[in-house]
């Protein structure tokens, strides 16, 4: 896997899950589904990894274990296409994660593309203060060379903050690393919320499907848990386990967890007790899948604008301060006219 993945390799991964979703949905078996995509796939570099998985599938193994053995795809993916192979709903799963990337894609290219002005206004303030004014100022004989390096030098903080929170938010990294992420972004603003949610939407898709097929309760909340993507939830649905093998009801469990809002918990112990569980969880999927959705893209809305404000105000500042050391009471103009 790359260093960092892209808004087009999300665009890519998403538009690959789309064709098997059709494909499998058609009735069109994985390893026929495979070979179709192979010909055509959404990038040039998915026909070796395409190829290996074939290879994998032909010596008889299941689609995720031939998926683990291969380590192209992040654990996420692998917890929910398993789920889906379980279950038998492997055209669900493909559709659920190929709406999750598209989601992530769309997001990413909206931030980007609405901090591009600010971000163009930070170098260009960062020029007029730490190369334009301080070369005018000595009357042109600084070194234009020495004050852009001076320049790159002060806003290297910057991109190595940038390139240190892209690396840290892929998908590819262990649950541990995973985990302490998760705890982190849980306190941003609108952010935390809105992964949250989705992560309860894509464990209640996961968990309708694996108990509509019949798996066993507690093996389903196992694989949902581990398919929502959030580790606090996999570690939640771990810790009750001895519990509700005893004979609690797992929408207790739900409830005394803190992890599940009560909306959640209220849904889920309605379903469980009329019998229509995966009608509950049908609507939970909708209900947070909608609002992390909606989050998401408010975030990606504010986001940039909180940056732009930042930098506005940070420019103001620097003004003012080259005003007050220009025509400030204690500047040299000052002590000059002072003088007469």
């Amino acid at each position: 896997m790359p260093l960092i993945v892209t808004p087009q390799q999300f665009s890519q991964r998403a538009e690959l899950y789309h064709q098997l979703a059709q494909l499998n949905s058609a009735g069109i078996g994985v390893i026929r589904a495979l070979e179709q995509i192979k010909r055509s796939p959404p990038a040039p570099s998915y026909r070796q990894p395409l190829q290996r998985l074939l290879d994998e599938l032909a010596r008889g193994t299941t689609l995720a274990e031939s998926l683990q053995a291969l380590n192209w795809l992040p654990s996420f993916d692998l917890a929910l296409i398993g789920a889906g192979e379980q279950s038998g709903r492997l055209d669900t799963c493909f559709r659920l994660l190929a709406d999750y990337y598209n989601d992530r894609a769309r997001v990413i290219k909206q931030v980007i593309s609405q901090l591009i002005y600010p971000v163009g206004l930070i170098h260009l303030a960062a020029i007029i203060f730490f190369v334009v004014l301080p070369f005018a100022a000595s009357q042109f004989n600084a070194s234009l060379v020495l004050l852009f390096v001076k320049t790159a030098l002060i806003l290297s903080p910057l991109y190595g903050a940038v390139a240190l929170m892209i690396y840290a938010t892929q998908s590819k990294h262990g649950e541990k690393w995973r985990a302490r992420i998760e705890a982190c972004l849980r306190w941003v603003p609108i952010l935390g919320k809105a992964r949250q949610c989705l992560a309860l939407s894509r464990l209640a898709a996961a968990l309708e499907a694996l108990i509509s097929a019949g798996v066993n309760i507690f093996e389903a909340w196992d694989m949902a848990a581990t398919a929502s993507g959030s580790p606090a939830l996999r570690r939640a649905v771990t810790g009750w386990k001895p519990q509700v093998t005893a004979g609690q009801m797992p929408s207790e469990a739900v409830r005394l967890c803190p992890l599940f809002p009560e909306m959640f918990a209220n849904l889920y112990a309605s379903g469980e007790v009329s019998g229509k569980l995966d009608e509950s969880l049908r609507h939970l999927n909708r209900l947070y899948n909608e609002e992390g959705t909606r989050k998401l893209n408010a975030f990606a809305t504010w986001m940039p604008r909180l940056v732009y404000m930042l930098v506005v105000l940070m420019i103001a500042y620097k003004v003012i301060q080259f005003w007050a050391a220009m025509y400030g009471p204690h500047s040299e103009l000052s002590n000059v006219l002072n003088g007469f």
